[in-house]
């Protein structure tokens, strides 16, 4: 799939942030977030090696090409360092496509996750109206329930997945 073939921009802005695909370099930056355990406590349940990130930027990277739209890398406008990534993902266990988020932990407390979110919630509104987004959390994981609350999802029900309670928070649909 071409550039002129993606169903959503491949890139878009934030006030603070440039959201844009990922690309292969990207791994060693978000090897930051996926090396350490804190942060991937409820996402992929462990911290990888760096071919284990690798492997995760490459499956963002493919998912592009499946799908016509994938998660965006968070680069911070001042200086231009990745701080994770956030945008829309359905791989095919998941049960409806997500906004998903995830920030490198230095990162936290600052509200660039939630910058990202919203900016992910308008351009999916005007490009993507046909997804009923979703995002799928962990009942543990208390800052990412908080993040969803504060973009105004809403929690739907909660589901067994991956051995595992999930609550499922519904997005608004009219964020253009």
């Amino acid at each position: 799939m071409s550039g002129a073939e993606f169903s959503i921009p491949t890139a878009i802005e934030s006030p603070r942030l440039v959201l844009r695909r990922v690309c292969a370099n990207d791994w060693r930056e978000l090897h930051e977030y996926y090396a350490d355990a804190e942060s991937t406590r409820y996402t992929v349940r462990a911290a990888l090696d760096e071919e284990g990130s690798r492997r995760i930027t490459d499956a963002m990277m493919q998912h592009w090409q499946r799908r016509g739209y994938g998660p965006y890398a968070l680069v911070e406008k001042q200086g231009g360092a990745v701080l994770g990534v956030c945008g829309l993902w359905y791989p095919k266990e998941w049960p409806e496509p997500e906004i998903k988020w995830a920030l490198c932990r230095r990162h936290w407390g600052r509200g660039y996750a939630a910058e990202a979110a919203r900016a992910v919630q308008a351009m999916a509104a005007q490009h993507r109206p046909d997804l009923h987004l979703i995002s799928l959390i962990h009942v543990d994981n208390l800052n990412s329930i908080n993040l969803a609350q504060a973009v105004g999802a809403t929690r739907e029900k909660e589901i067994p997945f991956r051995d595992a309670l999930y609550a499922v928070f519904r997005h608004p649909r009219a964020v253009a």
